[in-house]
């Protein structure tokens, strides 16, 4: 995915998520909205820094990375959303285009993607972005509303 898909992606997840979180549609919705809408961008956008330094897709491409940025929130009480930003960057190189990234970098520099992606200079990239980001919007929806009912009641097991 170039820039602008991964951009238009973290837009589409911000505006999704504020809907998601709070579906009510008022300020708070949209005050959700703004709170999410900057460090998903940042975070979208942070892996693709290696094309100016280190190796393109592998860098700053990685778990390792990807773990180093989600520590921020429970360390440094900051950067809550650029995680996700960086979670979505992932999924739409490993999805979206043929070429994937080197997840295990630098141990490996083997790249993982799946058969179904397009080249980032294809036609179709930005249908395969919005296919994507329904996707994930999907699997935020699903963790949000659907998972809890299956996650037992922790309050009724803590002692009284």
């Amino acid at each position: 995915m170039n820039k602008r898909g991964h951009v238009l992606n973290a837009v589409i997840l911000a505006v999704g998520l504020g809907f998601v979180l709070e579906p009510a549609g008022d300020l708070t919705t949209f005050r959700t909205i703004a709170a999410v809408f900057v460090p998903l961008v940042l975070g979208a956008l942070f892996p693709d820094v290696d094309t100016h330094f280190g190796k393109h897709r592998k860098t700053l491409h990685n778990l390792f990375v990807l773990g180093v940025v989600a520590a921020y929130p429970v360390f440094f009480d900051n950067l809550q959303w650029v995680w996700l930003g960086v979670v979505t960057h992932y999924v739409l190189d490993i999805l979206g285009t043929t070429r994937g990234i080197a997840l295990f970098y630098p141990l490996r520099d083997e790249e993982f993607g799946a058969p179904v992606g397009v080249s980032v200079s294809s036609d179709y990239s930005n249908l395969m972005m919005l296919v994507i980001s329904a996707f994930e919007l999907t699997v935020a929806a699903g963790l949000v509303y659907v998972l809890p009912t299956y996650l037992p009641d922790l309050s009724a097991s803590l002692p009284v």
